[in-house]
């Protein structure tokens, strides 16, 4: 969970040395823009592509975004590039990295269900950055996170006259608006409002909570502001009267913070698996094992999570 902008990749080109060429001019306009650190480019395939099988650490998150989701049937699953041109960014201090390539993919995988088409041609690559984190005053504060931001946004403008940019999602607005006091204040509503949710959490499991927003010195004034706000916005709900959907689908689904990538993730509910269950689940972004706790009490559930040992 937090302020991130999404994006996708995408290329007309068949010859993989054209692909390749196109990263390495990508790569240089992030040298241009002075990011923080720029990787050189690298080429995978195969089981090379696989973070299952890789060699190299320093790349891992890269392959962990290489990755493309399909649905098969009700599930989700990830497919694997069979060959990938690929460069990661830091735009700034404390900023996690931004990854930037074109992979092309199978044109089926193998399920329990037999083989599945993935519906994937071409070469692309959707990714994503979260930069909300940056904004610690311990890094540099809102100076630092909007140079990493904006940061970020110039190299898929470059993208763009490159004719290789498909989509953008930035949930700043800065892509669409290119305002900079906003994305000042959008983040600011960011803070506070996560910061009010991990401050329910703490108080749920009478605990810690690894979350890199309690890391902010002025968390606790964060917390108090979130909760307000949140209040304000709990007393609207009722005016409207969907406090009661709210209730019914909270009943279906919760979610918990990936105490190894920060996403917020969703997970359905089973209160007929018993009033206290532990499970091991793999993170579907980032595949670090969660171990996670769920206990059912007065018609209210509490969930938390902890690294699996």
């Amino acid at each position: 969970m937090g302020l991130t902008i999404h994006y996708t990749l995408r290329s007309t080109v068949t010859d993989p040395e054209k692909a390749r060429q196109l990263v390495e001019q990508l790569r240089q306009a992030a040298l241009d823009l002075a990011m923080s650190e720029v990787s050189e480019v690298i080429e995978s395939s195969g089981t090379a592509c696989d973070i299952h099988t890789a060699h190299d650490d320093r790349f891992l998150w890269l392959l962990v975004q290489s990755r493309r989701m399909i649905s098969v049937g009700e599930a989700y699953r990830f497919v694997v590039p069979s060959r990938a041109f690929a460069f990661s960014t830091w735009p700034g201090e404390g900023c996690e990295a931004a990854n930037f390539g074109l992979a092309v993919y199978p044109d089926t995988v193998e399920t329990e269900d037999g083989t599945v088409s993935t519906g994937l041609s071409g070469w692309s690559w959707q990714s994503f950055c979260k930069t909300q984190y940056v904004s610690n005053p311990d890094d540099g504060g809102m100076a630092n996170f909007v140079r990493c931001h904006v940061t970020v946004v110039r190299l898929l403008d470059h993208a763009k006259t490159m004719g290789i940019l498909e989509a953008v999602k930035d949930e700043g607005h800065f892509w669409d608006n290119r305002d900079v006091k906003a994305l000042v204040e959008t983040v600011g509503q960011w803070n506070r409002h996560i910061a009010g949710l991990v401050g329910q959490y703490k108080d749920k499991i009478d605990g810690v909570i690894a979350a890199p927003i309690a890391e902010y010195p002025d968390f606790e004034h964060l917390e108090a502001e979130g909760r307000k706000e949140e209040g304000r916005d709990q007393i609207h709900a009722e005016e409207l009267g969907i406090e009661s959907r709210v209730k019914r689908k909270m009943q279906d689904e919760t979610s918990y913070i990936c105490d190894f990538c920060g996403e917020e993730i969703v997970i359905p509910l089973d209160p007929s698996a018993g009033s206290s269950q532990e499970y091991v689940e793999d993170c579907p972004v980032c595949c670090h094992p969660n171990v996670i706790h769920v206990e059912f009490e007065n018609g209210e559930v509490r969930v938390w999570v902890e690294r699996e040992q």
